[in-house]
C-alpha cells in the first residue's frame, strides 16, 4: 500500500504522525510519502516536501512565499504523477491542500480530509471545491459534521486528538529543576503562534504585556516555541534575551500543564490550555491589508476555538488593533486578581474540553476510516 500524507501546520504534522504509526500497525508494509513536518519524519514519512515551508498564515503574507509554495506544490503533484499512491491524506491547510485535491481527483487518487476547513466560519464557498474532490472528511469538533453534510460533503466527527493525547512530561518539580525556574513563583506562558510571522507580529505586545503584568504580579514568563524554530542573532531574540523571559522550545504541553495563566494566539494552543484547564488571555493580528481583506469573509461570532466550541464567550479575543500590551496585561491581571472570573472561566474550559471527548481514539478512527476506503478502491 503506498499513501500519500500532507500536513501544513505544526499541529496537522502531530495529528498526521500519529494517524501514520496507527496505519503501520494495521499495515505494516506501507509505504508514506508527501509533505511531512519533523514528527511525520520521525514516524517515517519519506518528506518530497518539508511541511515548514509551506506554513504561512494572512492573504497578503503569502504573497512573498507564492514562488516557494508553488514550487512545492509543482514537486508534490510530480511525484504523485510519478509514483501514484492508492490514496491522499490532506491535513488541514486548505489553501494549499484544496488545490491539491483537484490535482489527485483528476488522477482518481481517493482523497481522504483530516481536519476539516473552517467553511463554516468563513469562504463557505470552498465546500464546491471539498464536494467534488473529497471521499471523506474527517472532522475533529463536533459542529462540523452537520454543516458539512448540508452540503453535500461526506464528514464523519472523530473527536479533537487533543484531548486523548494531550499530557506533560514531567511534574511541576521536575519541569522547574530542568529549566532552573522558582518553584515557588506562578508560571505565566506566552504562547505566539507555530509560524514564524506569527511570532514576529506577536511577540513585542507580549514582551510588553509581561513587563506590565511583572510590575505588579511576581511571576516567571516563559515564551513557548515549537521545536527546531531556532532563536537566531537578530535585535528580535536580543530584545526577547535582554526581557529575561525563559525559551523554551518543544515543551509546550508541559509549560501550559505547570502554568496559572497563559497569553495564548489563538489557534490549535487555545484548546490546548483548554484541555490543561489554564485560564487565558488570547489574541491575534495579520498584516493590515490582510485584515481589511479577511474581516468581511468572516461569518464566524468567535475567532478562538475554544469559544466556538462552547458557543459563547468563554476567553477574551483580543485581535487586530485591540492587540497591545497594555489590554493583555490588563485582561492577564484581572485573572490573577479576580477569583470569581478565574473560576467561571475555568468551569467554561472544562465544559469545553468534555465536548472534545470521545470514547474511541479519534486517529484511530481516522486510520480506519482510510484502511476501509483503500480497500473499497482495492488498494
Amino acid at each position: 500500500m503506498r499513501i500519500f500524507i500532507s500536513a501544513g501546520e505544526a499541529s496537522g504534522d502531530l495529528y498526521a504522525s500519529r494517524v501514520v504509526e496507527a496505519l503501520r500497525r494495521q499495515h505494516p508494509g506501507a509505504e508514506f510519502f508527501g509533505c511531512a513536518g519533523p514528527r511525520m519524519q520521525a514516524a517515517g514519512v519519506h518528506p518530497i516536501v518539508d511541511a515548514r515551508s509551506i506554513a504561512v498564515v494572512g492573504l497578503v503574507e503569502v504573497i512573498a512565499h507564492i514562488p516557494r509554495i508553488w514550487r512545492e506544490f509543482r514537486k508534490l503533484t510530480r511525484v504523485a504523477s510519478e509514483f501514484r499512491p492508492d490514496i491522499a491524506v490532506l491535513t488541514d491547510s486548505p489553501d494549499f491542500h484544496l488545490r491539491l485535491a483537484k490535482k489527485f481527483k483528476r488522477r482518481g487518487i481517493p482523497i481522504v480530509y483530516l481536519i476539516a476547513p473552517q467553511a463554516w466560519a468563513w469562504r463557505e464557498g470552498r465546500v464546491r471545491t471539498m464536494r467534488a474532490t473529497i471521499d471523506r472528511l474527517l472532522a475533529i469538533f463536533p459542529f462540523e459534521p452537520a454543516f458539512f453534510e448540508k452540503h453535500g460533503v461526506p464528514a464523519t466527527y472523530i473527536g479533537h486528538p487533543l484531548a486523548r493525547i494531550f499530557r506533560a512530561s514531567m511534574t511541576r518539580d521536575e519541569f522547574c529543576r530542568k529549566f532552573g525556574l522558582p518553584p515557588e513563583q506562578p508560571i505565566i506562558a506566552l504562547l505566539p503562534g507555530s509560524r514564524r510571522g506569527e511570532v514576529a507580529r506577536h511577540v513585542p505586545d507580549l514582551l510588553d504585556a509581561a513587563r506590565r503584568i511583572g510590575e505588579k504580579h511576581k511571576a516567571t514568563f516563559i515564551l513557548a516555541l515549537p521545536p527546531g524554530f531556532g532563536t537566531e542573532k537578530s535585535t528580535f531574540w536580543e530584545r526577547v534575551r535582554a526581557s529575561s523571559i525563559q525559551v523554551i522550545e518543544g515543551l509546550t504541553w508541559d509549560t501550559l500543564a505547570h502554568s496559572e495563566l497563559a497569553l495564548a494566539a489563538s489557534g490549535t494552543v487555545t484548546i490546548e490550555a483548554a484541555l490543561a484547564g489554564v485560564p487565558m488571555v488570547t489574541f491575534y493580528r495579520v498584516n493590515a491589508l490582510s485584515w481589511m481583506l479577511g474581516r468581511w469573509l468572516v461569518r464566524a461570532p468567535f475567532l478562538s476555538m475554544v469559544n466556538l466550541v462552547a458557543q459563547r464567550q468563554i476567553v477574551p479575543e483580543l485581535i487586530q488593533g485591540e492587540m497591545t500590551g497594555e489590554r493583555i496585561a490588563a485582561e492577564a491581571i484581572r485573572l490573577l486578581e479576580d477569583e470569581g472570573a478565574r473560576r467561571r472561566m475555568l468551569g467554561g474550559l472544562a465544559e469545553v474540553a468534555r465536548a472534545l471527548q470521545t470514547d474511541a481514539d479519534p486517529l484511530e478512527i481516522a486510520a480506519a476510516t482510510i484502511s476501509a476506503i483503500c480497500l473499497a478502491n482495492r488498494c
